[in-house]
């Protein structure tokens, strides 16, 4: 596994872009939905931290849109969600036999 997925944040911000509708959130968006996802308050510092590690690590890019940063998958970042999807689907499939 790369090491931008040892991190459970920034695995769940991933596949949160991956199943926006547009393909893409604001930064506030992600916020709330992870935090609503983990019914826990997420202190900015860490979770732009999360956000910003992805961007340099080539998975999410992010945009600016009037006063609003917007953040999306790239291909690379797409393509290894799939890539984890596959395996966490193959592990549930196998009892985990795959791991």
């Amino acid at each position: 596994m790369s090491k931008w997925l040892h991190s459970g944040r920034r695995r769940d911000i991933c596949f949160l872009l991956a199943a926006a509708a547009d393909g893409e959130l604001r930064g506030q968006q992600l916020k709330t939905r992870l935090e609503s996802h983990y019914d826990d308050r997420l202190e900015p510092k860490s979770f732009y931290g999360s956000l910003s590690a992805l961007v340099d690590a080539g998975i999410v890019e992010k945009r600016t849109e009037g006063l609003h940063d917007v953040y999306a998958l790239t291909d690379a970042g797409e393509r290894r969600m799939r890539d984890h999807a596959d395996w966490v689907g193959a592990c549930l499939d196998t009892g985990g036999e795959s791991a």
